[in-house]
This record gives structure tokens, C-alpha cells and sequence, in this order.
């Protein structure tokens, strides 16, 4: 909802560029037009209905107005690329005397057909960032600590994060989620941050936490908060995250089995949190360290504090294309493997997804981390 809300700049500049455009692309079939401007129009009101009326509308209205207006939003954003870049072409045929001559008298034909076209490739476009964010892959990585575990050789970790509970994924996602992490068999599952989404009470409403509670892992479930956690109803959200059976590491240490260590951060919004030197003080590190932390910042610390592997989410890798490139200039590594001294850094997309229910450049993902240790 928040990203509904937030959305009406994008909204009201997006449109008003696109039937710039439209008006004069469209000019070659003047009834096409009307009705592309009758569908905009449509658009535009149902969306101000929703964003002056949303705490009077019944939630069923609501959530059709979110959906619809949300998904053309999306949209809207490559339709304009698209026809930025024809702006571009338009121009440089103009200053530089490129187009052929034969082609002249039929400008107004071509470019309706090029609009045509992009209101054909763009739903398709759609479609695949939908099917890329409801339904995730799997992807195994490969990862040696030079430090010994006990009797352990070996230990397979699936990471989770970013799950997103709430108005968009609900009880068929849980259900997805869960049986694609069981079907790994891991030996310890890790959710660094952002289990619910925004409210609270749409995890209480599905039964969430009975669905998590089914999830299959030897060594236990541990999760810390995110970012998300700290939006609306914080308390009952860790109340409900602790229902899960999950083991809930908020700045605290924990040794599945006395041979590594788990170390859970808080999420960095608590600019109070406990620091990694004071969390890690009492850390035997001849011991294999595995660090939670939500959201990947400040590595150097990580670095200097001598955990062996960091696991982070929060990204999203930009979730919709070009966000994506905006995030590596952002974040020192904002998805993927990343090595720095010696200490390993992974930072997963999540295997859900904010806001509307598109991925485009981008996958969800659950990631299977295939760990090993040196021998004793």
C-alpha cells in the first residue's frame, strides 16, 4: 500500500509524458486515440479514487485499485523508455538528415505502428517480471571456511530471505517457499530480515506462522529483523516471528551445535543496535563465524571483526530494471558473492519481492549454500 501511496508523482508525470506522445503517434487512427485516451483517463480517476479514499473504500475495492494501478505503473515506466528512445531517433532524423526519402510521406504510419508495437512488447515484459517474482529458483553456491567445525566436513545452508509477507504474498507463497526450501534438505535455514511486509495482522489473518513451523531443518531456523520489521506494529511482529518456531537472533549469538557460530544482527534502522565488536566479543574465533545482518552495509566492519561469512538480503538486486544499476553504485555489492580480506560476503535477491508483484532484470531466489570446512 505504502508504495501505492507514494507512487502519485510517477503516476501523474508518467501519464501526462505518455499522452504527450500518444496524441501524436496515435494521430494516424484518430478512433485508436479516443480510446487510448479513455483508458488513461479511467486509469488516472481509479487511481485518485484510491489515493484520496483508501481509508473509506472496502478492502476488496481497494486491493483491485492497488493491483491494476500498480501493474500500469510498472508498465508506464518502459513504455516511457521506449518512447523516450523514439523521441531520441525522431530527433536525430530531424538534425541529421537521415531518414530515407521514400519513408517521408509515411512518418504518421510508422509511428503508430512503433506505439502499437510497444503497447504489445511491454505486457509481454509484464508477464515474465510476474512470473519471475512469484515463482523462485534455486541457486547453489559453493563456499570453503579455512577453519575447522568439529565433526563437520560439510553443511548445507539455505538462505531465505526477504519473504515479504503480507498483502501480496500470502499462505500459497508460504506454501511454494516451504517446499522448495525443504526439497534441498538443508541442514540449518537462515532468514536475515523482512518476513512481513508492512502490517502485521495479514500474517495472523493466513495462519504464516503454521506454514513456517513446517520447514525442515536439523540444525533450526534463524531469522533476524529487517527493515521491514520496523514498519508498523514492530512488537507484535516479533511476537509473531518467535510463534514460528524459528529461533529469533536480535543482536544475541547462537551455536546450533557447539561447533560455529551464528551471530544475528539487528537491522541497521536501529541506529542503537549493539555494535559487531561488543556482539562478538565473547566469540571464540577458531570457530567457523557465520553473521546474519539484513541489510549489506558497512563490510569493513564485518571485515575487521573476523566473521568468516556474511549473509544479507534487502536489496532485492533493484527488483525492477534499472533500479539494478542504481544499486551497485549504491552498495560496495549489492547482490551476489563478494570477498573482501577474509571474510565471504553473500547477498541474495530474496525469495519474495516489495511492493507490486514484478521482477524484470532480476529472480527471486532461494539460495543453497554448500559450505565447507578444513578437516581436523
Amino acid at each position: 500500500m505504502r508504495f501505492f501511496l507514494h507512487a502519485i508523482w510517477g503516476q501523474l508525470f508518467i501519464n501526462a509524458y505518455i499522452a504527450w506522445r500518444g496524441y501524436g503517434m496515435l494521430a494516424y487512427r484518430p478512433c485508436v486515440r479516443k480510446y487510448f485516451f479513455a483508458a488513461l483517463l479511467s486509469e488516472i480517476v481509479f487511481y485518485l479514487t484510491g489515493f484520496f479514499f483508501y481509508r473509506l473504500l472496502p478492502e476488496r475495492i481497494l486491493d483491485a485499485i492497488v493491483i491494476v494501478c500498480n501493474t500500469w505503473y510498472i508498465a508506464s515506466i518502459y513504455v516511457t523508455t521506449g518512447l523516450l528512445l523514439l523521441h531520441v531517433v525522431k530527433w536525430s532524423g530531424r538534425l541529421w538528415k537521415w531518414y530515407p526519402k521514400r519513408l517521408l510521406p509515411h512518418l504518421p504510419q510508422y509511428r503508430f505502428r512503433l506505439f502499437a508495437l510497444l503497447f504489445a512488447v511491454v505486457p509481454l515484459l509484464m508477464l515474465k517480471g510476474y512470473y519471475n517474482a512469484t515463482y523462485p529458483v534455486v541457486k547453489h553456491v559453493n563456499i570453503h571456511i579455512p577453519k575447522a567445525a568439529g565433526g563437520h566436513d560439510s553443511l548445507t545452508v539455505a538462505l531465505m530471505s526477504d519473504l515479504h509477507f503480507g498483502e501480496r504474498i500470502g499462505k500459497a507463497h508460504a506454501r511454494r517457499f516451504v517446499s522448495l526450501c525443504n526439497a534441498q534438505k538443508p541442514d540449518l535455514v537462515v532468514i536475515p530480515g523482512d518476513v512481513i511486509d508492512y502490517e502485521s495482522h495479514f500474517v495472523v489473518r493466513d495462519g504464516l506462522a503454521s506454514e513456517l513451523r513446517k520447514i525442515n531443518a536439523p540444525m533450526g531456523v534463524y531469522i533476524t529483523l529487517g527493515n521491514h520489521e520496523y514498519r508498523a506494529n514492530r512488537h507484535a511482529k516479533l511476537d509473531w516471528l518467535k510463534e514460528t518456531g524459528a529461533t529469533v537472533l536480535v543482536d544475541s549469538v547462537a551455536m546450533p551445535d557447539s561447533t560455529f557460530y551464528l551471530v544475528g544482527r539487528d537491522d541497521a534502522t536501529n541506529r542503537r543496535r549493539t555494535s559487531l565488536a561488543a556482539l562478538m566479543r565473547d566469540v571464540d574465533l577458531s570457530k567457523p563465524v557465520i553473521l546474519l545482518d539484513h541489510q549489506p552495509m558497512r563490510l569493513n566492519e564485518v571485515v575487521m571483526n573476523r566473521a568468516d561469512l556474511s549473509l544479507h538480503g534487502h536489496t532485492h538486486n533493484g527488483q525492477i530494471w534499472p533500479n539494478v544499476l542504481a544499486l551497485r553504485i549504491y552498495f560496495e555489492c549489492s547482490y551476489g558473492y563478494y570477498r573482501k580480506g577474509d571474510t565471504q560476503f553473500y547477498v541474495t535477491s530474496g525469495i519474495g519481492f516489495a511492493g507490486p508483484p514484478f521482477r524484470i532484470g532480476t529472480r527471486s531466489e532461494l539460495v543453497v549454500l554448500h559450505v565447507t570446512f578444513e578437516k581436523e
